[in-house]
């Protein structure tokens, strides 16, 4: 059975970080104690917004869409969906066991929200891909969608603060001073830590 929701106590780290290495609708269908979440979106936006469960950053909408769901334990789950600039996404459900779960997103624009008419290129290379990038204090994607060949940031002109997280990793901060027109590179691999380093921004996104 799928329940679709418009649009989560709190299901530890190190056993989401465990069951996602297997098939999680496998999971649902021949572990009758473990349930799953997946989620879907219409545009790349959607897909590329970060997933909060429970105060805890889990990945972003494109890692937990159809076999790659992701696994919870039983019981209510308050789910929270970001994007810079767009209104948060929140939803508390109940996970059933065995239960498979869709959580369709759609994002809207924050009222007043506005694109700078100058800016800078920033591009964010780290590992692991799907660690979180955060920009003066806000999400603004994870960290596959900002870095590469063909990806990248575009922020005002002036000095910025990055912060990039990931449970079980030490956070990584450091500042930039951005001229206009400039294209520049913030490059990283993360150190390995304990789930419990994790940050503010990724244990309780405000």
């Amino acid at each position: 059975m799928i329940r679709t929701w418009k649009l989560g106590s709190a299901a530890p780290l190190l056993l989401i970080f465990f069951l996602s290495i297997v098939p999680a609708r496998l999971l649902a269908q021949d572990n009758k104690v473990m349930g799953t979440l997946s989620f879907d979106g219409d545009t790349q936006l959607d897909r590329d917004s970060g997933v909060w469960v429970d105060g805890d950053y889990v990945g972003y909408v494109k890692e937990f869409r159809g076999k790659k769901s992701l696994p919870l334990l039983p019981g209510k789950h308050h789910v929270v969906v970001k994007q810079k600039g767009y209104e948060d996404l929140t939803r508390d459900i109940v996970v059933e066991p065995g239960q498979i779960q869709n959580i369709e997103v759609s994002m809207h624009l924050l009222p007043g929200a506005t694109t700078p008419d100058v800016t800078a290129e920033l591009k964010i290379s780290v590992q692991p891909k799907r660690a979180a990038v955060f920009l003066d204090g806000s999400y603004v994607g994870h960290a596959s969608e900002l870095g590469g060949r063909f990806h990248s940031l575009l922020v005002s002109p002036g000095k910025h603060k990055i912060k990039i997280e990931l449970p079980g990793y030490r956070t990584f901060e450091t500042d930039v001073d951005v001229l206009a027109g400039q294209k520049s590179e913030v490059k990283t691999e993360l150190v390995k830590g304990s789930i419990e380093q994790a940050g503010e921004d990724i244990k309780k996104p405000q």
